[in-house]
């Protein structure tokens, strides 16, 4: 087994117009040790001070700071395409994706890297902003492309578990794996894009979730408290999304040879319940619907273009030295 050399992975960061979060973020990656050979910082046009707060950084940070502005919001799905994309070019083994509201423990990277020799898709786990351990839901039903919220969050004395989803708020991936599925799909925007990316990664190799903790979250959210399960509040641009990408998951379901009609609906539907409830329960209002009956009716002209396509393969690029 190789040992890892932590020179060979790269930090993606996608960011919008959160500087305090982002300062936290990068302030929290200066004290990295071991530290990323790179990192990409993704600047999904932001009209605040992010340039000037990144380019504060760029001397403090004990590795490659590569920072990209994109001249229109691509949204965390653009984002982390191009974040991805940059990355591979970089010759990055592994790609570390990150959304500017948590912050990386000291030898968050030195933890991900042991288990390497192993696994070629793998999340580790995060403290939520209050410190308490969150908890991620990482199966999927995959004839309903929906989380399954029962599975187990303890670990067993091997300290990882098969997974079949993924989370852009941490996921840590080889460039193999990337090579094969392509970069994220950029046309989700936001909401599905990483679980699905993590899906289609455990069709390719073994996926695993393991018992690290190396992200803490910064940004506190309105919850509905349910034990150890959680349910944040959304916005109407989610429902939106929520609902719309539900097409694209179709899209890609059909692409595989694994869409199921009924399921797949059944999944549909029961997304559509949990938005109302998180609408009633922690957001404690009853506007939004008609967002959520936009994404559907959005999603079947989706569903219906014939020229759509996957994301396709990544061409292979030699890695660095």
């Amino acid at each position: 087994m190789t040992a890892f050399d932590p020179k060979t992975a790269t930090i993606v960061v996608v960011t919008y117009n959160r500087t305090t979060l982002l300062t936290r973020l990068l302030e929290s990656i200066e004290r990295m040790d071991p530290a990323p050979g790179h990192l990409v910082v993704i600047d999904n046009a932001s009209t605040d001070d992010t340039t000037a707060v990144v380019e504060s950084f760029r001397d403090r940070v004990p590795t490659e700071l590569v920072y990209r502005r994109l001249e229109t919001n691509t949204g965390g799905s653009g984002g982390f395409s191009e974040g991805m994309r940059v990355a591979y070019e970089l010759g990055s083994e592994w790609i570390w994706l990150m959304d500017d509201d948590v912050e990386v423990v000291r030898d968050g990277l030195a933890l991900m890297g042991k288990w390497t020799p192993r696994f070629r898709s793998i999340q580790g786990r995060r403290y939520d902003f209050d410190g308490s351990e969150f908890y991620w839901q990482y199966r999927v039903a995959e004839s309903m492309a929906i989380p399954i919220p029962f599975a187990p969050a303890s670990f067993d004395d091997s300290g990882f578990k098969p997974m079949n989803s993924g989370c852009f708020e941490g996921m840590f991936i080889h460039r193999d794996v990337v090579a094969k599925i392509g970069l994220p799909d950029p046309r989700f925007f936001i909401y599905w894009d990483d679980q699905l990316y993590g899906w289609l990664a455990s069709r390719e190799t073994e996926s695993v979730i393991v018992n690290e903790f190396v992200l803490r979250r910064t940004r506190e959210i309105k919850q509905w408290d349910m034990g150890i399960r959680h349910m944040n509040a959304s916005s109407d641009a989610y429902r939106y999304y929520i609902m719309r990408n539900r097409a694209y998951l179709q899209k890609y379901y059909r692409a595989v040879g694994v869409y199921r009609p009924l399921p797949f609906a059944a999944g549909t539907a029961l997304t559509f319940v949990k938005e109302l409830i998180r609408l009633a329960v922690v957001e404690r209002k009853v506007t939004g619907t008609s967002h959520l009956f936009r994404g559907l009716r959005d999603g079947r002209v989706i569903s219906r273009d014939a020229s759509w396509k996957p994301m396709p393969p990544l061409e292979p690029i030699s890695t660095t030295a």
